[in-house]
């Protein structure tokens, strides 16, 4: 599973996911470009990651096209070329969420377009300025970052729940799309992670304690493997996508849940 010299761009690359993934393509000799908006961050992953290869990092606002048309022109001029995307920027917020007592009427309209438009045109404007260099060069990867609540619907996170369903549609769509119109060798794919604990759901899935909240109970009773996952879990499954081992795979939403889609509750 190659990826010497390969130039991936990793969007919400200074985030916990997103930071992971670099370090782990980056071992595999991938140069890696880390694409966001937090500046102390960036330089922050990137300073680690320049220790082990080859990294750049590039201060870019994924729902800014105009930014994402710069980002490219400075990657080209500095690599020449873009083998890779990770569409790993996204999230979610309080007001997208019903708490444990709340309801849907609850819901924060701001904030679910906020959700919306992070997770959704998040993917899809990387995706839409990005491709053209792939389509230029007739080859190209594309991964989309999907969640379990997008094929199984998860009570409270409706907002977050919806734009990730969207994005499944959208990585199979886009696969019909550019395989048929442009180029077989250009392909887009997703992985679903199962749960990782992370910034954005601590609070869902931990006690201030530290303990296990009755959410996290009910996940790992439903999970097979019985934990949640680490990061460090997703890199083999990324490493394959990106690589010629997956020449043939276009279109396909992989989960990485540790049996969480498998299991019925029974």
């Amino acid at each position: 599973m190659t990826l010497e010299n390969k130039v991936i761009l990793i969007t919400g690359g200074e985030g916990a996911l997103g930071s992971e993934m670099a370090r782990g393509l980056i071992k595999e000799g991938a140069i890696i470009g880390i694409v966001g908006i937090n500046e102390e961050r960036l330089q922050s992953v990137k300073a680690e990651l320049k220790s082990i290869g080859e990294a750049e990092a590039f201060n870019c606002n994924v729902l800014k096209e105009d930014q994402l048309e710069e980002l490219c022109t400075q990657v080209i001029k500095k690599y020449g070329r873009i083998d890779g995307l990770i569409n790993a920027a996204g999230g979610n917020m309080a007001g997208a969420t019903i708490g444990p007592d709340g309801h849907f009427y609850d819901l924060v309209t701001e904030d679910l377009n906020k959700v919306m438009q992070l997770n959704v045109q998040g993917t899809m404007l990387p995706t839409k300025v990005i491709s053209k260099v792939m389509i230029q060069q007739k080859q190209g990867v594309i991964l989309n970052i999907s969640s379990m609540a997008a094929s199984r619907p998860l009570t409270r996170v409706v907002g977050y729940a919806a734009s990730k369903a969207a994005i499944d549609n959208f990585t199979k769509w886009m696969a019909v799309e550019l395989a048929t119109k442009y180029s077989p060798e250009i392909r887009i794919n997703a992985i679903a992670p199962g749960f990782f604990i992370g910034d954005q759901n601590r609070k869902l899935l931990l006690n201030e304690d530290g303990s296990l909240t009755e959410r996290a109970k009910t996940i790992i009773g439903h999970t097979p493997m019985n934990r949640f996952g680490n990061p460090e879990d997703l890199i083999g499954s990324v490493k394959f996508l990106l690589s010629d081992e997956s020449k043939f795979i276009t279109g396909i939403i992989l989960p990485i849940d540790g049996g969480f889609s498998a299991f019925s509750g029974v």
